[in-house]
């Protein structure tokens, strides 16, 4: 890796890990009531750079499948659908899911 992934993988993965998972969360709980917008999301997020890493690898620049860290985002995203089934509040799930 070169030195800008390192820069800004600690900025860059909070901020999509939770407002992605808020915005897919709030169109699902509103219009549905489906209580796993977060874990759904983060599952596409982590499919689609999986796909992105492994193609790139396999194509183009052999960029090596690593540093995919599904066990830190998976846990956070379940935290935040149970909290929102179990309160049913945004308020609650923002600041004890987020």
């Amino acid at each position: 890796l070169d030195w800008k992934d390192r820069q800004w993988w600690p900025v860059v993965t909070p901020i999509v890990g939770i407002t992605y998972c808020a915005a897919i969360m709030y169109y699902l709980w509103v219009n549905y009531r489906l209580p796993f917008g977060a874990t759904l999301c983060i599952v596409c997020l982590l499919t689609g750079e999986w796909l992105t890493r492994f193609w790139g690898f396999y194509w183009w620049s052999h960029y090596p499948i690593s540093f995919v860290f599904p066990s830190t985002m998976i846990p956070g995203a379940l935290v935040m659908d149970t909290v929102m089934l179990l309160t049913r509040n945004w308020m609650i799930t923002a600041l004890v899911g987020g």
